[in-house]
């Protein structure tokens, strides 16, 4: 058996029925142009045959249900293939809306405990003769970094490669050291504890600096200060998911032109959308609204591993201007403040931030304690990079691909997004019942890029 690290053992603990902790990605595909009409089942067979499993996608919980003895892993040496990876059909007429409303129901479902956390969905019948494949994998194995980075290796740059394996494909390598034992390793827990001491010795100066911060810079946004909105109420189980696709060049252009990055415009476009969406519903608060943006904590030669590895920064959303530029500058500077200070402190008072950060989003689920819990924070937007160069399994190539990611109590809405090739991939998730007419967000995130060019473009 394998203990589970605390952040990991956080999103098993944290799991109801209304609050499944699992994060996936819609992808679509454009078959190759000599593909046949049983091209998809020849996809799914393949998947099937390949019992090469990477070792993350063969553990489950060592007692199911999150009891105590559920902070263990073991692993499965007889995997059901056939329970994780599933060939479907969409319903007629095959619209994009359909597989969105198929993706939602199926985003909205527990994974089964009793097996390894992951489901794969082969889904043909579209109208117009793509396919997409939906995977979703829960947090405890997987953060948005770390299964990007996955699905991103099993892909090619070569449209003429059939050797393309899926992302639960074991890299073939030779076993490890660690991979051979059986888990209790004396030496290595000695070390990690003196490096424990040693970086809690480190936190003293790093708290003076902290405060140093939140005294003297203005843009600097702290935690338990976001207004309330409808986005931060409880929730229930259902989902809403919507999608969309922005061309990474007309995002480019406003960034080059007002001097800022990519992230920047992308987080000041979701600020504009989310203050239309709200005067629509008659819920704008009078305070500007913040956004939690995960950055990855993950050292470069950990890119391919699995459990999480993310920490908090909050910005500003400038929702409180109707002017746009003026919201790119309230948001640039906040980002500016926020990765000064995150860069300025060690790494357990880094984590140490960002659980404080988002301490109001997990308490959020406590009866008494969320209620009168200050909000950190009003949206969770994040960015997870993904492949620059048009990319092809097996032939067929990646049209989008969108996240799908995690709302819990307090925070009934999260925006991810990725890169495909020239296309920004905008993957939001939202409760049903707390959000009406969520898809309305990605008319206003068009308005909102388009209110940048007209300013600096």
């Amino acid at each position: 058996m394998e203990i589970i690290d605390p952040l990991d053992a956080a999103f098993l603990l944290a799991e109801s029925r209304e609050h499944p902790m699992h994060v996936g990605a819609l992808m679509l595909f454009e078959p190759p142009a000599d593909a046949g009409p049983e091209y998809v089942r020849a996809v799914y067979d393949q998947m099937v045959e390949n019992t090469n499993y990477h070792p993350t996608f063969l553990k489950r919980l060592a007692t199911p249900r999150g009891s105590l003895g559920g902070l263990f892993w073991d692993h499965d040496t007889e995997l059901d293939v056939e329970y994780h990876i599933r060939r479907v059909a969409m319903p007629t007429p095959g619209r994009i809306r359909e597989l969105l409303s198929v993706v939602s129901r199926w985003h909205g479902t527990l994974l089964d405990r009793h097996k390894p956390l992951w489901e794969a969905h082969i889904i043909e019948g579209l109208a117009d003769g793509r396919f997409a494949i939906y995977v979703k994998v829960h947090h405890a194995l997987l953060d948005g970094m770390s299964a990007q980075r996955l699905i991103q290796r099993r892909l090619s740059t070569d449209p003429n490669d059939r050797s393309c394996v899926p992302p639960w494909n074991r890299p073939e390598q030779p076993p490890t050291r660690r991979d051979k034992r059986s888990g209790f390793d004396p030496v290595g827990l000695l070390r990690a504890g003196g490096q424990a001491i040693s970086d809690a010795a480190g936190m003293i100066p790093d708290a003076v600096t902290v405060a140093r911060k939140a005294m003297g810079d203005s843009d600097l946004i702290l935690p338990y200060r976001a207004p309330h909105t409808i986005l931060n109420v409880p929730i229930g189980g259902a989902r809403r998911f919507a999608a969309q696709s922005w061309d990474f060049d007309r995002i480019s252009a406003v960034k080059k032109s007002a001097g800022v990055s990519v992230n920047d415009v992308v987080l000041a476009m979701c600020g504009g959308a989310l203050r239309n969406y709200l005067i629509d519903n008659n819920a704008l608060p009078d305070a500007s609204m913040s956004a939690f943006v995960p950055i990855s904590t993950r050292a470069p030669d950990k890119l391919d591993a699995g459990g999480n590895a993310v920490g908090a920064i909050i910005a500003s959303l400038g929702t409180d201007t109707p002017d746009s530029v003026e919201r790119l500058d309230a948001v640039t500077a906040s980002m500016t403040s926020a990765k000064s200070l995150f860069k300025s402190i060690g790494g357990l008072s880094g984590l140490a931030w960002s659980g404080a950060a988002v301490s109001p989003m997990i308490l959020a689920g406590l009866p008494l304690i969320g209620r009168v819990t200050p909000h950190s924070f009003n949206v969770i937007i994040s960015n997870v990079p993904g492949p620059r160069e048009e990319m092809y399994f097996n032939g067929a190539r990646l049209d989008g691909m969108y996240p799908v990611s995690v709302v819990t109590d307090g925070q009934a809405l999260n925006i991810t997004l990725t890169n495909t090739a020239g296309t920004l991939d905008f993957g939001l998730i939202g409760c049903r019942r707390s959000l009406p007419s969520l898809q309305r967000i990605l008319s206003h995130l068009e308005t909102e890029l388009t209110e940048l060019e007209k300013a600096f473009v």
